[in-house]
């Protein structure tokens, strides 16, 4: 939470009103918590036990993503938040390298996120990781619907692949 907290504040100085509205917000920390419960959130930490990144995994999103989209064909990756220490580090691209890993270990063909509507800078960061824009979706109760894919098993750091600890 402390790492949703600090992007929150970073994503204030930004050109975006991603996060901005408490209403949709404690609903996303409600499903995030969720996400956590069911063993579905992971954490990067450093050598000293700082937590430096999270993501998660979900269930598809039927607010976005059809029946046409073969939505079985996918791993659905949801809150990729990086530390504002461990910026620069290409950390968010090797977590999406992992999860993409394990999409194609699970034999998946895709990885698909959606991202806040309005948040280009973030569009552009997915699609410098080879996320594909595949449609946007604008449902009246959501503010997020950037939708995008990128097919399992890519690596854009092949070399630099994060190493997976069990602490549970």
């Amino acid at each position: 939470m402390g790492l949703r907290k600090e992007a929150e504040g970073w994503l204030s100085t930004m050109d975006t009103d991603q996060w901005s509205d408490p209403e949709t917000g404690d609903r996303a920390i409600a499903k995030w918590h969720g996400s956590i419960d069911e063993g579905r959130a992971w954490v990067v930490v450093d050598e000293a036990g700082e937590v430096l990144a999270t993501v998660s995994r979900g269930p598809v999103d039927r607010d976005f993503w059809t029946d046409s989209d073969r939505p079985e064909t996918a791993l659905y990756m949801y809150k990729l938040i990086v530390s504002r220490s461990a910026a620069g580090r290409s950390l968010g691209a090797r977590v999406v390298d992992w999860i993409s890993r394990l999409a194609a270990l699970e034999g998946r063909t895709w990885v698909r996120i959606d991202t806040w509507r309005t948040n280009t800078g973030l569009h552009a960061y997915y699609e410098r990781l080879g996320f594909e824009h595949v449609r946007t979706e604008a449902p009246r109760h959501r503010r997020s619907g950037w939708l995008a894919q990128r097919r399992a098993g890519v690596t854009t750091l092949p070399n630099e692949l994060l190493e997976v600890v069990d602490n549970a």
